[in-house]
């Protein structure tokens, strides 16, 4: 029986995508170093921390001045290249109705992932936020997860992690707690098999049909 329900952010209930490539891209326009990563290459590095794929993208250890273009850019579009995906707003009221305890589990910094869960009215749904502000280790790390479950008294055979990143079931399989993939994932349903989640969501409702069914099998 799945009792607890902790969310990534980007790609997984916040369509951030198309913002987070073009916040990449606008960067790289001005490297000198290196040539710009294209789209594709991008792809396959996101759910990591920023500063983390910043160092991978640029070859240089000090990547503050990249951060900083990168979230000056992200805040001026954010309004215009960030919506929820389909059925995420009934999703988590329908959860909340029927008791099940939510919280976000997040590699963005706190002041962006609370601009984002108020803007689209999802605060009042998470029980617990952890950002990457609030951990020192980030996923794939058990601790942000673990960080998460401490703060709402959650079983971890009792709690779903669900992202659309291999860090975030990384992170969920090592804190003990189970993990489900989302298709809708920019890295592709095959990819995230690969790191061997417990259920894979094709549709936001999916998650209603997996909680009921395992309430009816418990």
């Amino acid at each position: 029986m799945i009792e607890t329900v902790l969310f990534d952010l980007d790609g997984t209930i916040i369509d951030t995508n198309e913002l987070i490539i073009s916040s990449f891209l606008h960067v790289m326009e001005g490297w000198e170093h290196s040539a710009p990563w294209t789209r594709e290459q991008i792809i396959p590095h996101m759910g990591g921390t920023l500063e983390q794929q910043m160092r991978t993208f640029s070859g240089q250890e000090e990547v503050a001045e990249y951060v900083k273009g990168y979230r000056a850019y992200n805040d001026i579009h954010h309004e215009a290249m960030v919506r929820p995906f389909p059925h995420v707003n009934e999703v988590l009221e329908a959860l909340h109705q029927a008791g099940i305890v939510m919280g976000v589990v997040t590699t963005k910094i706190r002041p962006s992932t609370l601009k984002v869960l108020e803007r689209f009215d999802l605060m009042k749904y998470m029980k617990s936020i952890v950002t990457v502000t609030d951990v020192t280790h980030p996923k794939p790390h058990a601790e942000p997860v673990l960080k998460a479950m401490e703060e709402l008294g959650a079983d971890p055979a009792k709690t779903l992690m669900v992202g659309d990143s291999p860090v975030d079931i990384q992170s969920a399989k090592n804190a003990g707690a189970l993990a489900a993939g989302v298709a809708w994932s920019l890295k592709g349903e095959v990819v995230l098999s690969e790191y061997g989640p417990d259920y894979m969501l094709h549709d936001m409702r999916d998650l209603l049909t997996l909680i009921r069914t395992e309430t009816e099998r418990s």
